[in-house]
């Protein structure tokens, strides 16, 4: 059974066409990317899958059950969880405190403690690399750190289905090796990951299939290492030049028109 599911979806904001029929499924325990050009619709994808936006056609299931017009705060206690791009935290409370906000919101109707609240936010700190700042406020983190911090809020909920938008912009290039660890240790204890991102080191390294879409549509499906061959792919979004810097080198005995 797929964990989620959308089949033909669709969002216009006036005349535009953000999304165009627009289908597929993510299973359990994937990493799925998502990549395209600047306004190929990705964000607005994960708008409509955790309720942000409303569909203008089609649906989408969790697990077999058609959740679309279900409030945003109801998916999020169903299971799925997400990062926004603009990182909010609360300005005036510790990466603690903000972390623990997530916990206690990930669980309706509960009577969890404030202090069982930062107990299992100290869990997901460690988780993300943040527990020896804890006690920071979050305007003297830096934007890697908020960006992990994006993601222990979100991890506070518990989801079974985790949406990450850009969650490495802007990292240097060992800041994207530690990242993508996190990411591997996330999937590792159970939860399922959709991210959209323009590093395609990321997408190579964790995602085990990878959608492209262009002007609201699907333009390719497959495995990364496939997906970034495509002559379609290359034209619309990663060009000639990436295609030529990623290209593999001949095999021994190709290339050559003689012995």
């Amino acid at each position: 059974m797929s964990l989620l599911a959308l089949r033909e979806v669709s969002k216009r904001f006036g005349g535009v066409n953000a999304l165009s029929g627009v289908s597929f499924a993510v299973e359990p325990g994937e990493i799925l990317g998502i990549i395209g050009p600047n306004g190929a619709g990705k964000t607005t994808l994960l708008n409509c899958i955790s309720g942000v936006a409303r569909l203008d056609a089609g649906d989408i299931s969790w697990k077999e059950q058609s959740i679309k017009d279900v409030a945003p705060y109801r998916r999020a206690h169903l299971g799925i969880g997400r990062t926004f791009q603009i990182v909010r935290p609360f300005p005036s409370m510790t990466v603690r405190e903000n972390t623990a906000m997530g916990v206690l919101f990930g669980r309706p109707h509960s009577r969890l403690q404030p202090a069982a609240a930062m107990k299992a936010a100290d869990e997901v700190l460690e988780l993300v690399g943040l527990v020896e700042k804890r006690e920071y406020p979050v305007l003297r983190l830096t934007v890697p750190d908020r960006k992990r911090l994006e993601l222990a809020r979100a991890l506070a909920m518990r989801p079974q289905l985790l949406l990450l938008d850009e969650v490495m912009a802007g990292l240097n290039h060992v800041e994207v090796e530690q990242a993508l660890s996190m990411v591997r240790r996330i999937r590792e204890n159970g939860v399922t990951i959709v991210l959209i991102e323009h590093v395609m080191k990321v997408i190579i390294g964790v995602c085990s299939r990878a959608i492209v879409l262009n002007f609201g549509r699907t333009l390719a499906e497959g495995p990364p290492e496939e997906v970034l061959k495509d002559r379609r792919v290359i034209e619309a979004y990663l060009g000639e030049r990436y295609a030529k810097d990623h290209e593999s080198p001949p095999r021994p005995g190709e290339g050559h028109d003689g012995p």
